[in-house]
């Protein structure tokens, strides 16, 4: 489950996600060059294989290990994509593209918004959409809506099987969830499973927030919101009732595992990641599309502590343990990311000096007992032994 966020202001937009997949599902922070491709040639997306075009965009990607589609993204020409399931009244297909195939074709084919948006709906009514989309449950399958943006407009795009509908949003805030909200568009809905995802409590929460959203640090704020002081679990959803959703539930078990900030301007745009896990534990990283950086060995669903992803879960899951140890550490966080949001420095420096960071955090702040419910400690406890935690 997830949410994704846009502000359409004069001088720019603001665009934000949070990618809510399974715990162990590490997701990797890619950069792909602009490449050319010759006559012929095909490209393998997760499932299905399709013509590839003459020339694909550079674009930097959080992607899910196992994929090769993006739950969130960006390329060469400012425009970036996030996308959020959805459960609709219209048939699954077994095979076709995924919602994150879409979003990086779109990512490699597009030179707008506009475009991207052409792009994924050409796709999704040529190949359709389908096809397992879960790490734990591989069979899990869904359909997709989309915040498109650039530095000049946003669109929400809402798909239901192989029908579409598209909103442009021409100024303030908008938020999606993993529910249809395009209005006459949001019959297709299934009730029980968009109920379940509790996109109906979270999605009027970002909204709210993101209204007074005037710059990018404002938006990590409401990543990492809580609706509360500290997580709030609940036996069927586990607390998927605000942004930063942390896992635990008996139907649903999604958990924040990347976040991502963009402040898209025509002079010059700039992405803020965490790459890790939990943006109320995570430091968002300035980086661009143009200049990779090197981030070590790519992450697997197993604990690797010489990976990014993997080293931050050492931090991430003894806090959630108690909400009392987010006082150990945030306000110094906090206090790095504001200078870095006023003078970003280079890529490498900031995941460097989070790195070091880390670091100290961990020596700092204690094991303690899980104040968790039983429920949540259970889950949890199954999750780090699949992970080799």
């Amino acid at each position: 489950m997830c949410d994704t966020i846009v502000v359409v202001r004069p001088s720019g937009v603001l665009f934000a996600k949070n990618s809510d997949r399974d715990p162990n599902e590490a997701q990797i922070l890619e950069w792909q060059p602009r490449r050319s491709h010759p006559v012929g040639a095909t490209v393998c997306c997760t499932h299905i294989e399709i013509p590839q075009v003459p020339e694909t965009n550079a674009v930097l990607l959080s992607r899910p290990f196992w994929m090769w589609g993006a739950e969130i993204g960006a390329n060469e020409h400012d425009v970036v994509i996030g996308n959020e399931a959805v459960f609709t009244d219209q048939p699954y297909k077994k095979t076709g593209l995924t919602g994150m195939d879409l979003i990086r074709l779109a990512l490699e084919r597009a030179h707008s918004a506009r475009t991207a948006v052409e792009t994924i709906t050409t796709l999704i009514e040529r190949y359709g959409q389908g096809g397992g989309c879960g790490y734990e449950h591989p069979d899990f399958t869904y359909h997709n809506s989309f915040i498109v943006a650039d530095p000049a407009e946003a669109y929400v795009l809402e798909t239901a099987g192989s029908l579409w509908e598209v909103e442009q949003i021409t100024e303030g805030a908008r938020s999606i969830s993993n529910g249809l909200t395009i209005p006459g568009f949001a019959k297709h809905s299934d009730f029980v499973k968009t109920t379940i995802s509790a996109c109906r409590v979270r999605q009027p929460l970002t909204q709210r927030i993101a209204a007074g959203a005037t710059e990018a640090g404002d938006l990590m704020s409401l990543l990492r919101d809580h609706n509360g002081p500290a997580p709030s679990y609940h036996l069927l959803a586990g607390a998927m009732g605000a942004p930063c959703v942390h896992a635990g539930g008996l139907a649903a078990g999604s958990e924040s595992v990347a976040s991502w900030v963009a402040d898209l301007s025509p002079d010059s745009s700039i992405h803020w990641v965490t790459g890790t896990s939990a943006p109320c534990t995570g430091i968002f990283k300035p980086v661009t599309v143009d200049r990779p950086a090197d981030l070590g060995p790519p992450p697997t669903g197993t604990f690797d502590p010489e990976t990014l992803w993997w080293s931050h879960e050492r931090l991430h899951r003894r806090v959630l343990k108690d909400p009392d140890l987010y006082r150990s550490f945030v306000p110094e966080r906090d206090d790095v990311e504001r200078r870095w949001l006023k003078d970003p420095p280079p890529s490498e420096e900031a995941f460097a000096t989070a790195a070091g960071l880390l670091e100290s955090w961990l020596n700092r702040i204690p094991e303690t007992p899980d104040r968790r419910p039983g429920l949540v400690r259970r889950y949890w406890r199954v999750r780090n032994r699949q992970a080799g935690f």
